[in-house]
């Protein structure tokens, strides 16, 4: 096993993980923005308020994208798991 290979597999972790993380956190900023600009005009400054609202965005967004999160998942670790035989 030489480094280069190391590198490949560790690239490829940190992407899967991005990719995978992407739709929920953007989820998160997204609401988060919007939940701050309607704080901002309203001057209602209470932290639950911008809290509560997107972790049921963000909740709704992971059961909504589960099975492709999972089909991923999934797809990522037979090809890690097959690629074992031809890499060592």
């Amino acid at each position: 096993m030489d480094a280069s290979l190391i590198v490949d597999l560790g690239r490829e972790a940190i992407w899967i993980g991005l990719l995978l993380a992407a739709p929920v956190l953007l989820t998160g900023m997204i609401v988060g923005l919007a939940v701050g600009l309607l704080q901002a005009l309203t001057q209602v400054q209470e932290q639950t308020v911008a809290f509560v609202p997107k972790i049921v965005a963000m909740v709704l967004v992971m059961g909504l994208l589960l099975p492709w999160l999972l089909a991923r998942m999934v797809e990522y670790s037979e090809n890690l798991i097959s690629g074992i035989p031809g890499r060592f």
